[in-house]
């Protein structure tokens, strides 16, 4: 895949890290030769000096040929024209870092694919390392209608040593969640679980469950409430 990534601030240059450990081919534009020079240099990423809202820059960056944009620029006008450019030049997915709320729907209107708030995600993973800190990491879907939850197994665990068909049986465990995937140690790849998987303790497991359930999972967890 091709993404073309405008901005070389600190978003933009990981995000290009990761693309490139993923197998994708990055280019970047910036204005900052430095940047630009780092992401050639150290990187092994195309880099392009100039304005990423620039027409001429854009097509030498090879827009057209683009298969995702994203644009982490340093404010959110630059954002927005580099979202509604991307657009006319037909990029089907075009990603966009927000800082402020209220351009959320003129992105939207201008053809974002995807709107991601930095400052939201920030509070967010704080809120939830305050209100569930047995839970290593928390993901939400649609609107915050979905949660995915990564679960480290305890020894006191009510899954620990249960297959997954067992634990489905248990009444305690919270309706409308699944153990979508099983990671039986740091080092072993995730997998994806069916009935007959047995969940060791220290081990660790996605889940996916709503919003409203999330202490019901934990307090599963941690051992069960046959009258909760």
């Amino acid at each position: 895949m091709y993404v073309l990534i405008g901005g070389a601030g600190l978003i933009g240059l990981n995000l290009a890290q990761k693309l490139v450990d993923l197998g994708h081919t990055v280019a970047m534009i910036d204005v900052d030769p430095t940047a630009c020079r780092y992401a050639r240099e150290q990187m092994g990423v195309m880099a392009f000096e100039g304005s990423a809202v620039s027409t001429d820059t854009l097509m030498e960056a090879g827009i057209r040929k683009a298969d995702a944009v994203a644009a982490v620029l340093r404010n959110d006008a630059l954002n927005l024209a580099m979202v509604a450019l991307s657009k006319h030049y037909g990029v089907s997915r075009i990603l966009v870092r927000m800082r402020h709320r209220d351009f959320e729907e003129p992105y939207r209107m201008a053809g974002a694919t995807s709107v991601i708030s930095t400052i939201d995600l920030a509070v967010s993973t704080m809120v939830n390392a305050i209100e569930y800190p047995q839970v290593e990491s928390m993901m939400h879907f649609e609107q915050d209608q979905i949660e995915v939850l990564k679960l480290p197994i305890s020894e006191a665990s009510q899954i620990a040593d249960r297959s997954l068909a067992e634990i489905a049986q248990d009444p305690c465990f919270p309706k409308g969640s699944l153990i979508i995937g099983y990671q039986a140690h740091p080092h072993e790849d995730l997998v994806i679980p069916n009935g007959n998987t047995v969940l060791e303790s220290g081990s660790t497991v996605l889940m996916v469950t709503k919003p409203g359930a999330l202490h019901q999972v934990i307090d599963f967890m941690q051992g069960c409430n046959a009258s909760a």
